[in-house]
């Protein structure tokens, strides 16, 4: 027989939760907010918004929506990344903000697509797909502590690491021997953004989770101990290309 215990925290948690999808019905049901898929998408938004901010600590921020092949919700004709940067003017959801408060930042920002800041809680390590896709086997089968990965519509695979990654790139691969290898590898770190699911990136489809992140993990693993796979896996694609 299975028991479940409720902790005072857990009851409360649950009680916000509740309160949050109550106050995305209601905000759902304004003008503007008319169709049953655009109130779906409205509380799957919503409540990614409070997972990220309640359970793994992440600030969020508000961001540009691109159809498909057609130009940036930011107005500007000139947009250098159209679909794929944080709204100008708009308010930042900070890490450890409830339900409630991500209904109400996204009610004043409605349609927005869902950014993840670099540089604070994580920076992220970038390669092509299909390599990425070997590197997570491999560090799996290492048994190594791992952070979560997206993957994206373009074809990259971002691997969530401790901060300071972007800092430290150039110095690490120097020491893993990897400086001079023609390696399809970048690192996001202060100042730049990850567009996250349920969010579609730039018009070109959905951004998804190729390892979800985990409530109660530790901070995502030093750069260093995924470098030198990332580093192996991406070479190899480009050698073998």
């Amino acid at each position: 027989m299975v028991f479940t215990v409720f902790t005072s925290g857990g009851m409360r948690e649950m009680r916000q939760q509740r309160t949050g999808v109550l106050n995305a019905a209601r905000v759902a049901a304004l003008p503007g907010v008319r169709t049953a898929g655009r109130r779906k998408e409205w509380a799957a938004v919503c409540g990614s918004i409070a997972r990220y901010t309640g359970r793994y600590g992440w600030a969020v921020v508000p961001g540009a929506r691109a159809a498909r092949g057609g130009a940036c919700s930011c107005g500007d004709a000139a947009c250098t990344a159209p679909g794929a940067h944080p709204l100008p003017f708009a308010d930042e959801v900070p890490a450890g903000a409830g339900a409630e408060q991500a209904v109400e930042a996204w009610a004043r920002m409605p349609g927005a697509s869902v950014l993840l800041p670099a540089g604070r809680s994580f920076d992220v390590l970038e390669v092509a797909e299909a390599p990425g896709r070997r590197a997570l086997v491999r560090l799996e089968r290492m048994g190594l502590r791992l952070g979560p990965v997206l993957l994206t519509p373009t074809g990259r695979a971002q691997f969530f690491v401790a901060p300071g990654a972007a800092a430290e790139l150039p110095h690490l691969l120097y020491r893993m021997g990897w400086d001079d290898a023609s390696l399809d590898l970048a690192c996001l770190g202060p100042g730049d953004h990850v567009t996250a699911p349920p969010s579609d990136l730039a018009g070109l489809g959905p951004v998804r989770w190729l390892r979800e992140p985990r409530e109660g993990v530790p901070q995502p693993p030093e750069a260093r101990l995924l470098l030198g796979t990332l580093a192996y896996v991406s070479h190899r694609a480009r050698v073998h290309v």
